[in-house]
C-alpha cells in the first residue's frame, strides 16, 4: 500500500509542475483572444472620440 501512496503522491507532484509552465496552446489561446479586442480597438477609439467631441459642442451650446 506504502509503494502505491508514493506513485500516486509523485504522479500528482509531477502533474502540478507541469501545470506552471506556459505551453505553446496557451500561447494560442491568448493570440486568439486578442485578435477581436486588436481589430475593434481602432473603432472604439473613434467612436470615444466623436461622442467626447459631441457631448463637449452640446455643452457648449445649452
Amino acid at each position: 500500500m506504502k509503494e502505491w501512496w508514493q506513485g500516486r503522491k509523485h504522479k500528482k507532484r509531477s502533474v502540478k509542475r507541469r501545470n506552471d509552465q506556459y505551453s505553446l496552446f496557451d500561447l494560442f489561446l491568448d493570440v486568439l483572444g486578442w485578435i477581436p479586442e486588436l481589430l475593434f480597438l481602432p473603432f472604439r477609439i473613434i467612436y470615444w472620440l466623436f461622442r467626447g467631441i459631441g457631448r463637449f459642442i452640446g455643452e457648449v451650446f445649452n
